[in-house]
């Protein structure tokens, strides 16, 4: 449970090789989070990521857990929280920004959308817990230069608002995070949109949106009047927008 000053004491990670994830995962050692559950396909590679936040006081637990496993979410989350015990933050950070339809919709919303939902069940249960779930501004409306990638956030997006609808009163809220473009890894190589920003600011939104009760974050916060207006431009206009 959160400490007497309410600090995240525990968090798990879905999609813990993910640059944000990870930022997030410093960003919380650094203010009291003691116990952290890093859950990747090849947990293995993140031992010297795993090595970091231990030296900066937190207790850290490798997990092997893949986003692409749909039909196996209910037991793999399952088995996290019997492994781990009571949870006060889920970060759902799996993401790809390329593929086959199939494996982008997949990864992006299908797999996050079935881990999720258990996830909130066992908050439930336990009586308390943020989800967070990492969506994209792509999301508030596909553009045709990245549909795939856009309409897969747009799906996580909607979800992750009716589910902390329907958790209202539990105990169990969800805090939707909307970065725009982000330095990472993933985005190497394309030309950063206006507004770009960094795994670390990423991070120190949730942080503070965690704090706060936020249901919505947008990073930067300047996107949100920018992405309100982008939603009404009507479309024959729309498509003419190099975009």
């Amino acid at each position: 449970m959160k400490d007497a000053l309410g600090r995240v004491e525990s968090v798990l990670i879905l999609g813990g090789g993910s640059e944000i994830g990870l930022a997030t995962a410093c960003a919380l050692a650094g203010r009291g989070t003691r116990r952290i559950v890093l859950a990747a396909r090849g947990p293995e590679r993140l031992e010297g990521e795993a090595a970091a936040l231990r030296s900066a006081g937190a207790e850290v637990a490798l997990e092997a857990w893949d986003a692409t496993d749909v039909d196996g979410q209910e037991a793999a989350v399952a088995g996290l929280f019997e492994r781990h015990g009571d949870i006060d933050v889920v970060l759902a950070a799996a993401g790809v920004l390329e593929g086959s339809t199939a494996e982008v919709i997949r990864t992006n919303f299908l797999g996050l959308a079935a881990a999720l939902a258990p996830a909130a069940e066992r908050m439930r249960a336990q009586g308390h817990g943020t989800l967070v779930v990492l969506s994209s501004v792509a999301g508030e409306r596909a553009r045709r230069s990245n549909y795939l990638y856009g309409s897969s956030k747009a799906g996580l997006d909607a979800f992750a608002q009716g589910l902390g609808d329907a958790l209202a009163g539990s105990g169990v809220s969800v805090l939707v995070v909307r970065p725009g473009f982000v330095h990472t890894k993933m985005t190497a190589g394309l030309d950063p949109a206006p507004l770009a920003t960094t795994p670390e600011k990423v991070a120190d939104a949730i942080v503070t949106g965690l704090a706060r009760g936020s249901h919505t974050v947008w990073v930067p916060g300047p996107l949100r009047a920018v992405m309100s207006v982008l939603r009404h431009v009507p479309r024959p206009l729309f498509r003419r927008l190099d975009l």
